[in-house]
């Protein structure tokens, strides 16, 4: 039976975070697992393990160009449910894989199913919201959203702790049943058959056109790009600074919660204020505060840091995550909100294409870290300048 009364706003952004936390939950809960999957699926190699995690953004990238337009054509519930059920058959394929080779493919084959609740429930949101309703709506997902990086690994460790590594893919199975259980019995379906488009070639085709067309939705892409940039160097790098610069790695997980907690007020924050001051000035002020502590703490550790570097460093952690609060809600919706017609289409474009130019921008600049916080500082200054390029220019288009 298709449920024709719609959610309550508090139960809509629950289901809406729990959707977009599909993927961090599928990357962030592994991570204390990564040793032991090396050690027993690929002693000879333990550095193969990288690739579960690799393969599984690979197979998200694809699929977030495609889950959008799908859902365009045959429905919002219908595509998020579908990618879902293919991210719980990897899932099981995962956690009873025989070889590296098997939990490899598996898990390029979950990314791509993960695709679907991670970009369609955006376009949701924009079916059901518009202007600086619609930011809200997104900055209170981010807000429950933000919380999966700080209890992700916790989880993922006390059941590997209990069943292994591979209970934590048998977990993922259990949060995509929650998931598509709560989606197909509760929330409607927000495009109605009339506003479908058909889904061929040409269509999509003309979609793309219309999308990657709009001078304002190129440069909010651009804008996107440049936050996914520092985003990533910091999750890729601040375990190595812990370590190095630091001595810390052992309390890393602990620090990497309770920075996690404190920032994720910063999208509740924003979901608040956004609709007194507007997106484009929430975006301004976190790109004014990351210049700034990015150009402090760039000139602290290029030269000889006192003893109270450390806590400098994690000041800087906590700001830059706050930072996302502020950013990635706010030029998603600026950057969707001219598409509603092709909400779902945008959708995949404006994150796909963001996410791989981001992590193909990453890569090479791996070379250059050292472990401490100054190539990662230096790494935030430059994008965040090219953030605030994107989105100066991108005002002469409202």
């Amino acid at each position: 039976m298709t449920p024709e009364k719609p959610l309550r706003f508090g139960e809509f952004i629950a289901l809406l975070a729990l959707l977009m936390a599909t993927a961090a939950f599928s990357t962030d809960a592994m991570l204390p697992s990564m040793g032991a999957i090396g050690n027993e699926l690929s002693p000879e190699a333990p550095e193969a393990v990288a690739l579960v995690l690799t393969l599984f953004l690979l197979g998200m990238g694809v699929g977030t160009l495609f889950a959008g337009p799908l859902s365009d054509s045959f429905g919002r519930k219908r595509v998020m449910l579908g990618g879902i059920a293919i991210y719980m058959a990897a899932a099981a394929v995962a956690a009873s894989a025989p070889t590296m080779e098997v939990l490899l493919v598996a898990r390029a084959i979950q990314g791509l199913g993960a695709a679907a609740p991670r970009v369609v429930s955006q376009a949701l949101v924009r079916d059901l919201y518009s202007g600086r309703m619609m930011a809200r709506v997104i900055s209170f997902g981010f807000t429950v959203f933000s919380l999966v990086p700080a209890v992700a690994p916790l989880i993922g460790a006390w059941i590997a702790g209990v069943f292994d590594w591979r209970g934590v893919f048998w977990s993922f199975l259990v949060f995509g049943t929650i998931s598509a259980l709560w989606l197909g019995l509760r929330q409607p379906e927000t495009l109605p058959a009339s506003q479908r488009r058909a889904f061929n070639s040409e269509g999509l085709w003309r979609a793309m056109r219309e999308v990657l067309g709009h001078p304002r939705v190129r440069l909010y892409l651009l804008a996107l790009t440049f936050v996914y940039i520092t985003l990533f160097v910091w999750l890729g790098q601040v375990a190595m600074v812990f370590d190095v610069s630091f001595d810390r790695a052992a309390v890393f997980p602990m620090y990497f919660s309770l920075v996690a907690l404190l920032a994720a007020p910063s999208s509740l924050m924003n979901a608040k204020l956004v609709m007194q001051f507007g997106m484009r000035q929430m975006a301004w002020s976190a790109i004014f505060v990351l210049l700034g502590i990015s150009t402090v703490v760039l000139v602290v550790f290029a030269g000889t840091p006192g003893p109270w570097a450390f806590w400098l460093f994690l000041g800087y952690m906590i700001v830059q995550f706050s930072a996302m609060g502020f950013l990635l809600g706010n030029i998603n919706a600026l950057a969707l909100e001219p598409m509603g017609h092709v909400a779902g289409m945008a959708a995949s474009l404006v994150n796909g294409l963001a996410t791989v130019l981001a992590a193909l921008l990453v890569m090479p600049l791996t070379a250059v870290f050292d472990g401490t916080p100054v190539p990662m500082a230096a790494t935030v200054l430059i994008s965040t300048i090219l953030n605030a390029t994107a989105m100066r220019r991108a005002r002469h288009y409202h």
